[in-house]
């Protein structure tokens, strides 16, 4: 009888499986990840001639697109689409979004397009919450 062990084979870990699996797994949450896109407004503001109002650091801005559509930004740069696009949803999402003071300068920033209506109502819910420091965004004209 022969009680002698038989030799086995070294273990070896496979490293091209493992290169494979990781691959497998970099495509799939690349592909899974949702990429952060960054709402912008395009808006073409009209021109008119006059002077740079002074800046301070914090504003109000409200824009109206070429749809009529508002939108409210602060000091986080970010852009706020109203939901209730009637006069009683702006003047609700005014009133949140300022605060108590109404003291900050408010600039309204209306594409050249816009109904003169949005711009008009936008106008008259500023003045009903009491903003006293009301300006327009406007690009200067090119000189020749």
């Amino acid at each position: 009888m022969e009680f002698r062990r038989r030799r086995r084979a070294p273990v070896e870990i496979g490293l091209i499986p493992m290169i494979d699996v990781l691959l497998v797994l970099l495509f799939f949450f690349m592909v899974a990840t949702t990429f952060r896109h960054h709402s912008e407004l395009k808006i073409n503001l009209p021109e008119a001639q006059g002077s740079d109002a002074a800046e301070s650091g914090k504003t109000i801005n409200l824009y109206v697109d070429a749809k009529g559509v508002y939108s409210l930004s602060g000091e986080d740069n970010q852009f706020h689409e109203l939901v209730n696009q009637n006069l009683d949803g702006l003047k609700a999402a005014l009133a949140q979004f300022a605060g108590e003071t109404r003291q900050l300068p408010f600039i309204i920033s209306a594409d050249g397009k816009a109904p003169h209506q949005a711009v008009v109502s936008a106008l008259d819910v500023a003045n009903q919450l009491g903003f006293h420091h009301i300006t327009f965004a406007v690009n200067q004209p090119e000189k020749p």
